[in-house]
């Protein structure tokens, strides 16, 4: 690895009804990201948040707002969640019909972009896109829900993206972060981490801690520490 651990909490798990004071407090706990997932009840089957959210939060953290855009079409809410002070925007191509043309669109809007692929979605995507990619996203559950298991076939894929990113890193390449979202605990991140994903998404295992200040900070701690004994 040759990239710091970088912890993600989804607030897909917060309180919503205190979510200004959520992600602070994960901010305060030494959160890098703060996860941002929209679902729209189409594409996945779950409703969730929007540009407004995301725009009423960021004047609440000084971190980076990482958007994950589980909705079809996607272009129509790019501009709009870069307004709203989004950093990274990230979309699942089967989502998008000119994947090549939403990464550029991302990108002219001043945000970092990134391609998302399900459990089932092979990662032959990559192969025309790399050099228009700041970050791969891998999720480990099928998307619409917090809280699932984490499903184990991400391991070898995980390596796998991780080999083509560091090939083409190797080549010359702008650096691209490898994320994982889903089921991410302090029993299994270590083999995540050796795996080869640099970015982990953590939503219950973070927002359930007992409480916002020690717990959020102790959760993450432990998230870091049992990923460095791998």
């Amino acid at each position: 690895m040759t990239q710091t651990l970088r912890i993600a909490p989804s607030i897909l798990s917060a309180d919503f009804a205190r979510l200004g004071e959520e992600v602070r407090a994960i901010e305060a706990a030494g959160a890098d990201l703060v996860h941002f997932d929209v679902m729209d009840n189409h594409f996945v089957p779950n409703l969730t948040i929007g540009p407004l959210v995301c725009e009423a939060i960021r004047p609440h953290v000084k971190i980076g707002i990482d958007v994950h855009l589980m909705v079809e079409p996607v272009d129509a809410l790019v501009p709009m969640f870069a307004k709203a002070g989004a950093n990274i925007i990230t979309f699942h191509p089967e989502a998008s019909r000119h994947v090549d043309r939403t990464l550029a669109l991302i990108r002219d809007h001043g945000c970092k972009a990134g391609l998302v692929f399900n459990p089932a979605t092979p990662l032959d995507w990559l192969d025309h896109v790399m050099d228009k990619l700041d970050m791969v996203l891998l999720m480990s559950v099928n998307p619409g829900f917090g809280g699932q298991k984490f499903i184990e076939s991400t391991l070898p894929k995980l390596a796998a993206a991780r080999a083509r990113i560091d090939a083409h890193m190797a080549a010359g390449g702008q650096p691209i972060w490898l994320e994982v979202d889903g089921g991410v605990k302090v029993d299994n991140i270590a083999r995540i981490v050796a795996a080869g994903a640099d970015t982990c998404v953590a939503g219950s295992a973070v927002f359930g801690a007992p409480d916002p200040d020690g717990g959020y900070r102790t959760v993450m701690q432990a998230l870091r520490d049992a990923a460095a004994a791998r």
